[in-house]
């Protein structure tokens, strides 16, 4: 009598159809390769439109030049024409007031939140000069500095300041209490709390502060160099060429304005993920 063959052991379990190789991309995998043109389509729509807006006639090109016209006049300025340097007076102005709102306003932000009294008995100072805009206190620091670059810097820096000083405190103040507690119960000193508790969980916020402080500072530089006798920059030089009809230039210039706050955004956006890379966790 011959023996039974030995049973299968997959009896019983669902069948898996076998993986063949080559086969074609699946859905998921076309939508991420779509995926990374998608910041593209939002540029290249604004240029068909604009090139489409002057072509059809609905604007002037004396008031709206073509696109093309344009990028040609901001690479041929930034390639060693005079708008490269304006622009580098511009990016020089507003590193110099952002270094200023950073190095002050992150420490005194942070021994503001440290004590909460504190930082209510001058919330309300805070809160008001953070809501005025800061063009309205140009004439203030046209009196104390007098048209120079030192009034323009000092007037991006204040501006820049607030944003700094409300961001840290607001990381301290709203630190997570069971981190606090934690420390406090395993004996940590008040000191220690500070330094290992507070002021690591007042980074995200802080950087949060400086990403928009930055910003700050590029657009008040601008509008001080617009409107506080500056004879170079790039508020200076969209102003310049708007007067004179100059819309090639003033266009490129406005780009030129734009890439830079765009790129300094994205490099604080890098720089965030790299020192902070514990947020959200």
């Amino acid at each position: 009598m011959r023996a039974p063959s030995a049973l299968p052991t997959d009896v019983g379990k669902p069948w898996v159809p076998p993986v063949v190789s080559g086969a074609p991309a699946t859905a998921a995998t076309r939508r991420t390769d779509w995926s990374r043109a998608l910041p593209f389509v939002g540029p290249v729509v604004l240029f068909i439109v604009w090139d489409l807006v002057v072509r059809l006639g609905f604007i002037k090109p004396i008031l709206l030049p073509p696109p093309l016209a344009a990028l040609g006049a901001l690479v041929n300025g930034l390639a060693g024409g005079p708008l490269l340097g304006d622009f580098a007076v511009t990016v020089w102005r507003t590193v110099q007031a952002f270094l200023i709102a950073a190095v002050l306003g992150m420490p005194l932000g942070v021994l503001l939140g440290s004590n909460e009294r504190a930082y209510r008995s001058v919330e309300f100072l805070i809160d008001f000069f953070r809501s005025t805009p800061s063009s309205a206190l140009i004439p203030l620091f046209l009196m104390i500095f007098g048209v120079s670059d030192i009034n323009k810097v000092a007037i991006a820096a204040f501006g820049a300041l607030l944003i700094v000083v409300f961001n840290s405190a607001y990381g301290v103040i709203n630190a997570r209490k069971q981190r606090v507690m934690a420390a406090r119960v395993m004996g940590a000193t008040r000191w220690q709390v500070f330094r290992d508790v507070l002021l690591w969980e007042s980074l995200q916020p802080s950087f949060v502060g400086l990403r928009s402080a930055v910003s700050m500072a590029l657009v008040i530089v601008i509008v001080a160099e617009m409107f506080i006798g500056a004879d170079s920059g790039l508020g200076n030089r969209i102003i310049n060429a708007q007067q004179v009809m100059n819309v090639k230039d003033m266009y490129a210039s406005i780009l030129a304005a734009g890439a830079l706050g765009y790129a300094l955004n994205v490099l604080f956006l890098v720089v965030e993920r790299r020192i902070v890379h514990w947020s959200g966790r």
